[in-house]
Formats: structure tokens, sequence, C-alpha cells
């Protein structure tokens, strides 16, 4: 893979989170369940997301299905097993979409950097990419559940960095979570928070229109 420089160009490589960057759930569903259960908005979000649940799942020691039991689990103290089981099944499940606006940014992008995912992700992340067509989208995609580290660990931004053969002092990363951009900034790459399209286009600013 080779790639024409970019006179001026603050970085050489667009290492790009995934999750809530480039691809959001709809929480429609449940929503409404956690409602007719009688909870909070997002206690199935805080119960998945314990570290204990969640990262055994995102450096591929367990199965969707596996961390699914564990959250019906998690659940049992709040709500009878059927409900938890529906919780559960409802929150991994989820629709998802792609934000076609920042794929179309990250697309140009592609066209004048390696652009690489790095992404806590489960093993089915690359049919995933499948499904929303993104398949192609990047040169190259590092997983945790591919490569038994996750972020905010630098090994993950190294191996990506490594992945798209540039200095790691030369990476831009993209994350919309305030903890994994730190933790790239403190091994040297420039980091942006993402909240909005605003965000990116801002500083992909230098790329040539196309």
């Amino acid at each position: 893979m080779t790639h024409d420089a970019i006179a001026g160009a603050p970085f050489d490589a667009l290492l790009c989170d995934f999750d809530n960057v480039i691809r959001f759930h709809d929480p429609g569903l449940l929503t409404e369940l956690e409602r007719r259960a009688g909870l909070a908005e997002g206690t199935t979000a805080r119960v998945a997301f314990a570290p204990e649940r969640d990262l055994p799942l995102l450096l591929g020691e367990i199965t969707k299905r596996q961390w699914v039991e564990s959250i019906v689990l998690g659940l049992a103290d709040c709500v009878p097993e059927p409900v938890a089981r529906e919780l559960g099944t409802a929150f991994a499940e989820a629709p998802f979409r792609a934000d076609e606006a920042v794929v179309a940014l990250l697309r140009r992008a592609r066209a004048h950097l390696p652009l690489v995912l790095v992404t806590n992700a489960t093993e089915e992340l690359e049919a995933d990419l499948v499904t929303l067509g993104l398949a192609d989208l990047a040169h190259h995609v590092v997983s945790s559940a591919r490569v038994g580290v996750a972020k905010p660990d630098r090994r993950i931004y190294e191996i990506a960095a490594w992945r798209a053969g540039v200095p790691v002092h030369r990476c831009l990363f993209v994350d919309d979570r305030a903890e994994n951009v730190e933790a790239a900034v403190a091994i040297g790459m420039t980091g942006v928070h993402y909240r909005q399209l605003a965000d990116l286009s801002a500083v992909l600013g230098f790329l040539p229109p196309g």
C-alpha cells in the first residue's frame, strides 16, 4: 500500500474508532423494555458494560451468548429472569446503522492516508462491517477481540500504527471516549475527541478536495 505524501499534512495515518463515531445503535426497543420493567433508562447498559462482564467479551475470551448470560445474572436482583433475558438480548442485538456523512469523509481521507479502524469490539465485527457495506472502508482493522488487547492499553495503538506503517507520532487518533484519546496522546499521537462530524472534518481540513 502506497500513498502520496500531502504537503504540510500534520500526520501520515488516520486511526479511527468504530462505535459512536461510525456505527450507532438504536436503543429504542431496549428503552421501552426498561420502561415496562420499571428500570431507569440505561440500567442494562451499566450492567453490560461493567468491566468484569464487558472486558472478557472485548478480549475475545467469551462469546456474545456468554456475555448475554452474564448480563442476565447482573440484572437478577432487579427483575425476574425472563425479563432480564429479554433486556440482555435486546441490548446485545440492538439494530445499528452507519453515519453516512462520517463514512464519506473517511473514504475521502483513505484516498490520501492509511486508514485503520481501532476498536474495542467483539468477534462479530467483521460480519457487522459486511452488513453495513463497510468491509472495504479501512485499509486495516485492529479489533480488540482479535489482538487480545483493548483501548486504552497502549499496545493496541502501537499495533495500529504498525499496521499503518507509520511512526506513532505521525498518527491521528479519533475516538468518542476521552480516556482513549488521552492514552493515544500520551504515547505521542495527535488525538481528537469525537462528538460530532465537525470534530473530524475540522482536523481533516488539510485534505485535497475529492
